[in-house]
């Protein structure tokens, strides 16, 4: 209809590879860092709390038996006796002299201080203190801080040397357990606090420790299953193609080698004829017919699934018949062609048969590649202790580009005009199905290098 806009179709959404690794190692390593800081923490705090509580216990322990063979702190609370701050050798002098100790203060039951190591606190009452509450019902109350948020009234004007403190309460009882009052004890315990600050840096090197090695055991789990999965989704690909190609090659195999075969008997038979243009294109005939029949092959051998079993390969007669087939070519070239390999070289794993079409395969792609008076350069080497043997096979090509090694060796993918593109593909996959590897190395203007890394039988 005329003045109607076309319709615009939304972009389809292009889904971007999800890369396991990355994405561990990025939310692996910030729980596992939040976790371990957390834990660190939490068990600072811990062991904090603990020494701090051990420290009262210990008090307390000291105050009791105090109270049991000092009158003076009895007398004081029960019959109000008073005492001096700096009588010598009595309870209180024990008391105001403790290590740490930057203030003790001593109440009744009605929260006033009857006693202080600081004389001008004496007979004064604060307001509310629920760690005092708690003291004078029974309870042994004693924390720890870094850092003091605030402070109470009756800790007010005390130096420090070291930026932590303790602050304990502790009940005071008769001897039949009857609450009399509670003492206060106000520290600032140096030798804790650098006990405090050791254990803390131990447990914070711990938890840093721990949450590595954690995450580089997870990591190489993670990137282990990573990889499996890139090689299975790789042989997932590579299967799907194995059967469009199985099922592409039996239609082939069907639908054109009979008529090849006829084609190629007719040119043939005008082959006989005495015209010249006639034997001519009979030629053309039964060559493109005989290229025609090679892909054929080519394709059939990809598609044909592979046996299991391996047996030891000698490399020496295969790699000297290889050399002998192409002799022509390469004169016909004029390639010069040296074979390298040592007197004593292991066996392989794999299919003689198999392993021959590897390798002419990997020469004929050689030779093709070099235009004229080129170098074709053979070679086989023991690495790993005799586990493995390397077989290169080297030309002065043209070389690849980054984008054409990239895709050498995918199946269906070819730099020759008339290359079907399965050959390399199928060596890479014979040699790998035996353990091996197929490796290209290659540059503009250096030619390629072609490497088969195979496994000793």
């Amino acid at each position: 209809m005329a003045g109607t806009k076309p319709e615009r179709r939304a972009a389809p959404m292009v889904l971007r590879p999800f890369n396991l690794s990355r994405w561990f190692a990025l939310i692996g390593l910030l729980s596992i860092a939040s976790i371990s800081a957390i834990a660190g923490y939490l068990i600072s705090e811990f062991v904090t709390q603990r020494m701090v509580r051990q420290e009262g216990q210990l008090t307390l322990e000291m105050v009791e038996n105090l109270v049991l063979t000092e009158k003076s702190m009895h007398a004081l609370l029960v019959e109000r006796v008073p005492v001096s701050v700096d009588e010598p050798g009595g309870a209180f002098a024990h008391l105001a002299r403790m290590p740490g100790v930057l203030r003790s203060n001593l109440y009744d039951t009605s929260r006033r201080i009857l006693w202080s190591s600081d004389a001008d606190l004496i007979g004064q009452q604060f307001g509310a203190n629920e760690e005092l509450d708690e003291a004078l019902s029974g309870k042994l109350v004693a924390h720890g801080k870094r850092h003091e948020v605030k402070e109470k009234a009756e800790h007010l004007h005390l130096a420090r040397a070291a930026n932590f403190f303790v602050e304990i309460y502790l009940p005071v009882r008769d001897t039949d357990g009857t609450v009399l009052g509670a003492i206060e004890f106000y520290k600032n315990p140096v030798a804790l606090f650098n006990a405090l600050q050791y254990l803390n840096r131990s447990i914070a090197v711990g938890a840093t420790l721990a949450g590595l090695f954690l995450f580089v055991t997870l990591f190489g789990v993670v990137r282990r299953a990573d990889l499996l999965i890139s090689q299975q989704q790789g042989r997932l690909v590579d299967a799907e193609t194995l059967a469009v190609v199985g099922e592409m090659s039996s239609a082939i195999a069907h639908g054109i080698r009979n008529p090849l075969a006829s084609i190629r008997s007719s040119a043939e038979l005008i082959l006989v004829t005495d015209e010249e243009t006639g034997r001519e294109a009979a030629a053309d005939i039964i060559s493109e017919s005989d290229r025609l029949e090679a892909w054929v092959r080519e394709l059939l051998s990809y598609s044909r699934p592979l046996e299991e079993k391996a047996a030891a390969v000698s490399l020496r007669p295969i790699l000297s018949r290889c050399v002998d087939e192409f002799g022509r070519e390469l004169h016909r070239r004029r390639i010069t062609a040296s074979l390298q390999m040592p007197e004593q070289i292991p066996e392989v794993r794999g299919d003689p048969l198999l392993l021959a079409q590897v390798l002419h395969s990997v020469v004929a792609n050689a030779i093709e590649a070099i235009q004229a008076d080129g170098k074709l350069q053979i070679g086989c080497e023991s690495l790993r202790g005799g586990r493995q043997v390397v077989l290169a096979v080297r030309d002065s090509g043209p070389g690849m580009t980054a984008e054409q090694l990239q895709r050498a060796g995918k199946p269906f993918y070819t730099t020759k005009t008339q290359g079907l593109g399965v050959g390399l593909a199928l060596a890479r996959r014979i040699v790998e199905r035996y353990g091996g590897a197929l490796e290209i190395d290659s540059a503009p203007g250096q030619g390629t290098a072609v490497r088969l890394v195979l496994a000793c039988a």
